[in-house]
């Protein structure tokens, strides 16, 4: 699949995966940041995309910069709509005690790119039965 990427900044870099099997394409810092502990920061990339009709892009945290810098996605996956031209940021948070440096040029989170399907969503007097019924939150899996 083809998609098309255009160029908002001179630091901006293409996504790229780092191997042959990745789901996720690294996303890049196209400016430097500094963010205290227990604050979020809007990382740009400088670049924006147009993903194809039916697809939509999820951001997710980079493993080792999650566990490492304590870096990751204030929205937990950020979301981007095939209609959506803007520039593509990640809503970068730092959760750990130390201020955190990103670089420009630093791989901030991955993209992955999935189909996705809409739904016509209608009132109904009652939903069809099923065993678990209304058990919600830790309900699974209890004798």
């Amino acid at each position: 699949m083809q998609v098309n990427v255009k160029k908002l900044n001179e630091n901006a870099k293409l996504p790229t995966y780092g191997s042959s099997y990745a789901a996720g394409a690294d996303l890049y810092s196209a400016e430097e940041y500094t963010i205290p502990a227990g604050e979020t920061r809007f990382v740009k990339t400088g670049i924006a995309i147009e993903l194809p009709l039916g697809m939509v892009g999820l951001i997710y945290a980079r493993s080792g910069l999650a566990c490492k810098q304590d870096l990751a996605p204030a929205n937990k996956v950020g979301v981007i709509d095939c209609d959506y031209r803007g520039e593509v940021m990640v809503a970068l948070h730092n959760h750990g005690k130390e201020t955190r440096t990103v670089s420009c040029g630093d791989r901030v989170a991955q993209l992955v790119i999935a189909p996705y399907y809409t739904a016509e969503f209608t009132f109904a007097e009652e939903l069809s039965e099923t065993v678990r019924g209304e058990g919600g939150f830790g309900s699974t899996g209890k004798a």
